[in-house]
């Protein structure tokens, strides 16, 4: 089914993603919103995978077939089509977040360049 975990425009085939399952009132998901959030887009780590937020109320799994279900929030998965690569369980901070996430994105697949 396309239309769970706010799939609008999810097409498991395109791109990578970093999925953050979070939750309403959950301080570290706040914390993540202040810290990151706001420049995630435009960073390197972000050129490769988009982020999809994902209520962990509504959905453990994204979504993603055969995908482990996240238990706590925030949980950073980063999935490449419907194969997660891995994840961050907690939010390790602004200083180790990227450094921890580059880990996984190093071990995404090389995919040819696309040109604009």
């Amino acid at each position: 089914m396309l239309g769970l975990a706010s799939g609008i425009g999810y097409s498991p085939a395109t791109a990578a993603e970093l999925l953050m399952f979070e939750r309403k009132g959950c301080p570290f998901c706040a914390r993540f919103d202040r810290e990151i959030a706001p420049d995630y887009p435009r960073s390197a780590a972000g050129a490769s995978a988009t982020l999809r937020r994902v209520d962990i109320a509504d959905s453990r799994t994204g979504g993603i077939a055969g995908l482990d279900p996240a238990v706590f929030a925030p949980t950073f998965v980063l999935v490449d089509g419907a194969r997660e690569i891995g994840r961050l369980v907690g939010y390790p901070g602004r200083r180790y977040f990227y450094a921890e996430l580059q880990t996984l994105i190093d071990q995404l697949p090389h995919r040819a360049k696309r040109e604009p």
